[in-house]
């Protein structure tokens, strides 16, 4: 359910149309992605987001609910330190941090062609005028003047499509896999959180002197739970894979299909303009 009128009044305005779209997109594929999740999708909260007509007691509650585990997981975890991550989720937390920071390079070498581009663009808008006006005090090369101004503009046109495209739909998606990349860390760190509550409990059973301590049901059980745990993470990798070549394939082909008809079009225009400048000269 959408929220009533006057609230997104009151947010929306205070951003622009641009914005507000690019962020509807990500939250569509954000909830198109929990419901592909095979545990995710069945998730009471996620049922109550898309089914509650009034989200202001739930919000309560979550915010309570969240605090206290957010307690209990410190009080839990506090204690217990991990001795050696195992090899395969070493090298998922190597490649998480080597794929972040390649992303965050990408991101800032792409804003500062994004500020370039803009500045370029700004001086195609001045700089298009100015033949427009030249060709006043040229009669005879009024039309070959007028041309030129008109192929500055279109390229100007064609650049500004461009850096739109870049700014509303190649970051985003980088700046979303940076924040998926954080996710999973985060995700990564929780099970660390799990083995090493299991290997102290393991270990405080060895230490008891009896000649065959038995394994308590507690120690399983936080073994039950770490498996799974590794289980569930590994499985969300492939997935989180999988998605992510999808979506990079999909957005590197855009971002080249854009440049293509970027140079197209600039292409054309100053290819419209050699007619009139041949007529001139055969006129001479």
């Amino acid at each position: 359910p959408l929220p009533e009128k006057f609230v997104v009044k009151g947010v929306v305005d205070r951003f622009s149309e641009e914005f507000v779209e690019t962020r509807r997109k990500a939250l569509d594929k954000f909830l198109k992605r929990i419901t592909d999740h095979p545990v995710l999708s069945f998730n009471e909260h996620f049922n109550i987001f898309l089914t509650a007509k009034d989200l202001n007691a739930y919000k309560k509650q979550g915010i309570a609910l969240l605090t206290r585990m957010g307690e209990s997981v410190k009080h839990v975890t506090g204690g217990y330190k991990l001795r050696t991550r195992p090899l395969e989720f070493a090298a998922i937390g190597d490649y998480l941090d080597t794929f972040a920071l390649k992303l965050g390079t990408i991101d800032r070498i792409a804003q500062r062609i994004i500020k370039e581009e803009i500045e370029y663009l700004v001086e195609l808008r001045e700089y298009g005028p100015v033949y427009s006006t030249w060709s006043a005090l040229e009669g005879e090369l009024a039309e070959p003047l007028e041309g030129v101004s008109a192929c500055i503009g279109n390229c100007s046109t064609a650049l500004e499509e461009l850096t739109d495209d870049m700014t509303e739909d190649f970051l985003p998606v980088l700046r979303e896999y940076i924040l998926y990349s954080d996710s999973m860390k985060s995700v990564l760190k929780k099970r660390d959180q799990v083995q090493a509550e299991y290997e102290a409990k393991l270990e405080a059973v060895a230490l008891r002197k009896e000649d065959r301590p038995k394994v308590p049901a507690d120690v399983e059980k936080c073994q039950d739970r770490m498996e799974c745990f590794n289980a569930d993470l590994k499985a969300d990798m492939e997935r989180w894979q999988n998605n992510k070549r999808q979506d990079f394939r999909q957005l590197l082909m855009g971002m080249a299909d854009k440049n293509i008809q970027y140079y197209e079009k600039c292409l054309m225009a100053w290819e419209s303009i050699i007619p009139l400048l041949q007529e001139k000269q055969e006129a001479k």
